[in-house]
């Protein structure tokens, strides 16, 4: 005998099977396209890739808007600087591409274009102006010391595998960020975070001082020399940023103070910038640390700063009695800092720069090595008197 099935599982059967919605080969094909552009935007180093690759098919005819802007004092333009380049392009829209860039970033929607073609070296300038035909790389993904080669597009598209160390001699344009727009824009994104949640102040210049009777005591960087950034030349010069770790004088909380040094391009090099880089009113037990960062494609500045916020908070609850350790809270501080910090931040080994323990007020250091003995600096006091 034959199970009969009840009329009203068939009654149900028959509503969910009218309810589901019919898919037409284009909307497959739609679905299809979304997940494929998706993906196109899943992290800086793909984007960089799709980009690199539209840029070289599509060199005939970008190559006079690319000429017309490049010469030997400017290696690079933006890519919004490239019109012929968004009628060319579909799923790799430049608009996405930069909105997807600036969230993986941290970084507001205003920040403007983050996309540029570099050439990597002045010395292919000659050769391409006269018309060697050039290649598309970008930096691959992961920890530099385990890059094996370079990816490249010629304008078929096909690829070519550079060398990690040796420069190219045939011209070599890279497809990568606008670095010195994304650190600008990061410190920018750290400093409003830190300072909403009173970990950070504006920093006190000395045409803030005119009106008042008391000098003001800073520490200038007089010289400062990186001895190795351990950067390929296709990853160009460096951004460097100092975050400056102390405690709050009125109130148990520490104080982070975010500097840019955007001169600091190249390890190798001395640099002078006379820069004020302390301004000791700002902190407790005159002493502080500083930690030398790079800016690399992997951070995110908005996560870096809640990451510091949430870690400085931790430090100072776990201390019962914050006056009985003194000073010796802050290379604690700044050790909790480095350790909180996700391992993929490390993985081209150029975001922790060095780092300096206790610097105290009005003293000079002169040639002095970071801990890690990557970074030399001379620190001299200044006092700075008010308009008489």
């Amino acid at each position: 005998m034959k199970n009969k099935i009840p009329k009203s599982l068939v009654a149900v059967a028959l509503l969910n099977f009218i309810a589901v919605p019919a898919f037409s080969a284009q909307d497959h094909i739609e679905n299809a396209e979304n997940v494929v552009q998706q993906a196109q935007y899943k992290n800086v180093t793909t984007i960089k890739r799709n980009f690199a690759k539209q840029v070289a098919i599509n060199y005939p005819v970008l190559s006079a808007d690319i000429k017309h802007s490049l010469n030997k004092y400017n290696l690079a333009l933006n890519l919004d600087q490239l019109p012929a380049l968004a009628l060319h392009t579909s799923h790799n829209n430049i608009s996405q591409a930069n909105s997807a860039l600036q969230q993986l970033k941290g970084l507001p929607n205003n920040t403007g274009s983050l996309l540029q073609v570099r050439l990597a070296s002045k010395t292919m300038l000659t050769d391409w102006q006269q018309g060697e035909s050039p290649l598309f790389a970008f930096t691959p993904a992961g920890d530099d010391s385990q890059w094996s080669e370079i990816e490249a597009f010629d304008q078929f598209g096909d690829i070519h595998y550079l060398s990690v160390d040796q420069m190219p001699t045939q011209p070599v344009f890279i497809v990568e960020l606008d670095q010195q727009k994304v650190q600008d824009a990061g410190i920018a994104v750290m400093k409003s975070i830190l300072s909403a949640n009173k970990l950070s102040k504006n920093m006190v210049s000395p045409q803030n001082q005119l009106s008042n009777e008391q000098p003001l005591q800073t520490s200038v960087l007089k010289k400062i020399h990186l001895e190795d950034d351990k950067e390929p030349w296709i990853s160009g010069k460096a951004e460097v940023y100092a975050i400056v770790t102390g405690i709050d004088p009125s109130r148990d909380e520490p104080i982070l103070d975010i500097v840019d040094l955007p001169y600091l391009d190249h390890d190798q090099t001395n640099y002078s910038p006379n820069q004020v880089l302390i301004h000791w009113q700002r902190y407790r037990w005159q002493a502080v640390d500083l930690l030398l960062m790079e800016q690399d494609d992997n951070t995110n500045y908005k996560t870096l700063a809640m990451k510091l916020l949430e870690i400085s908070e931790q430090v100072m609850a776990s201390i019962p009695d914050l006056q009985a350790q003194g000073y010796t809270i802050i290379p604690k501080l700044t050790n909790e800092l480095l350790k909180a910090m996700p391992d993929e931040w490390f993985t081209n080994n150029d975001d922790y720069v060095d780092v300096f323990y206790t610097l105290f007020e009005n003293k000079e250091y002169q040639g002095y090595k970071g801990a890690s003995s990557n970074a030399t600096i001379t620190l001299s006091p200044l006092e700075i008197n008010p308009r008489q």
